[in-house]
């Protein structure tokens, strides 16, 4: 068996999986309606999705879809869960996307992380903590916890609105992945 460590905090074995957290590309969220990380290695058992200062062109709140497959054809149902977000109480049950904020303005901008992680074959669990706010809009903090079985490996996660109209104007995204 051979092993290599080669200081850049990830251990290759002798199988080539690599051991160790890998980040990916950094992507300004200034534009379009959705951001696609594509291409994760079938080996992966746990994605975190960072948010900063990520704001959308209307009030429609981000949502995050996973997909599978090397051209990826992302789930649109059959995602089971809740979403709370503190403004208002306001509470809903997961089935198309797990939401990951509320947006209460145009001008509001997000701040945090969605983690996913493996459970078992290609069924992953969501545990998201995002708060936003503006000058003009009421703070907020968001939280999801839900699950979904996927037909097959995952190999994407998209960004993108419920409204899947609204547009990017702000911030960044990236993903960890291991």
């Amino acid at each position: 068996m051979s092993t290599v460590i080669d200081g850049s905090a990830s251990v290759t074995i002798n199988s080539g999986a690599i051991l160790g957290i890998t980040s990916g590309t950094a992507v300004a969220s200034t534009s379009g309606t959705s951001i696609d990380f594509t291409s994760i290695p079938s080996w992966v058992k746990r994605i975190t999705v960072m948010f900063s200062g990520v704001s959308a062109s209307g009030t429609s709140d981000p949502v995050i879809v996973l997909g599978t497959g090397a051209t990826p054809s992302y789930a649109s149902s059959g995602y089971a869960g809740i979403y709370i977000t503190q403004a208002g109480g306001f509470f809903a049950n997961l089935s198309a996307y797990f939401r990951i904020s509320g947006l209460s303005s145009a001008s509001a901008t997000m701040y945090g992380t969605a983690t996913f992680t493996l459970l078992t074959g290609n069924t992953w669990v969501c545990n998201s903590a995002t708060g936003n706010g503006s000058s003009s809009a009421a703070n907020q903090a968001s939280y999801c916890q839900g699950s979904i079985a996927l037909s097959g490996a995952l190999t994407a996660v998209r960004i993108t609105t419920v409204n899947g109209t609204d547009t990017f104007d702000a911030g960044s995204v990236n993903i960890l992945y291991e």
